[in-house]
């Protein structure tokens, strides 16, 4: 399942991640819906189509244990929740969170249609560009250069927190898959 979501996380929702990535909003999600167009059950092979005509074609690994309950015409609803920042400290501070793996969590849905979600928790090291007290959220540049921005779960996590600053951030990322 890990393998499968992961895929299907770069394959399909590349766009969503991209779009996540601008600048945070008041919006807490990024949701692609498509539907399956067709489905080869000897290669594991599932065609979905959005809402644009767009058409992809992805491999479910033995990993996806419901493969078999998969009809054409299910819609498939792909769903990036955006990066919360739990901790901002100085380099060095404690954190206060147990200590992040930054290995994926992944949950399978109980529900009548298949579904799951794979997590992340990761610290990073990065340099403050923009705080924005207002949504709250930070955008801060990452050690390999790219930009990236978060919601701020508590707007206490900024205090005394200025553009320039180095900085550890504490995120959470989800990616949530269902059929319905």
């Amino acid at each position: 399942m890990k393998k499968t979501l992961a895929v299907l996380a770069t394959v399909v929702a590349l766009p969503l991640v991209a779009q996540a990535q601008k600048p945070v909003t008041k919006t807490d999600a990024v949701e692609l819906t498509a539907k399956i167009e067709a489905i080869d059950h000897t290669k594991r092979m599932v065609t979905l189509k959005d809402k644009d005509e767009v058409t992809e074609t992805i491999h479910c690994g033995p990993e996806v244990k419901r493969f078999d309950e998969l009809k054409v015409g299910d819609t498939v609803t792909f769903r990036y929740q955006e990066s919360i920042a739990y901790s901002i400290r100085k380099p060095g501070q404690p954190s206060g969170l147990p200590t992040t793996t930054g290995d994926p969590k992944v949950v399978r849905g109980q529900g009548a249609k298949p579904s799951g979600t794979i997590s992340q928790q990761e610290t990073a090291t990065v340099t403050v560009k923009a705080i924005d007290l207002k949504v709250p959220s930070i955008t801060v540049l990452t050690e390999d250069g790219r930009t990236a921005s978060f919601k701020v779960e508590d707007v206490k996590n900024l205090n005394n927190v200025q553009v320039g600053d180095k900085v550890e951030v504490t995120y959470t990322e989800a990616f949530i898959i269902s059929v319905k």
